[in-house]
């Protein structure tokens, strides 16, 4: 039972680091753009951050999860 368990965690890890990073990328591209006003450019900037951390929980615990898998 723990085995579907932490497979179905590892699938919707792996989903939700992958949603995370095209956040992130969407965010730089935002971050970059210098006709976005100031404002917006620095809460893209800092939405990017957060999104890269997410995007490193998520895949530490997608590891974890396929590692608890195979046992």
């Amino acid at each position: 039972m723990d085995t579907i368990k932490n497979s179905a965690n590892y699938v919707s890890d792996k989903v939700q680091e992958a949603t995370s990073g095209t956040s992130k990328e969407a965010n730089k591209q935002v971050a970059k753009d210098s006709n976005a006003p100031l404002g917006t450019r620095f809460d893209a900037g800092k939405d990017a951050v957060s999104d890269k951390v997410d995007e490193s929980s998520h895949g530490a615990s997608a590891s974890l999860n396929k590692e608890q898998a195979k046992h």
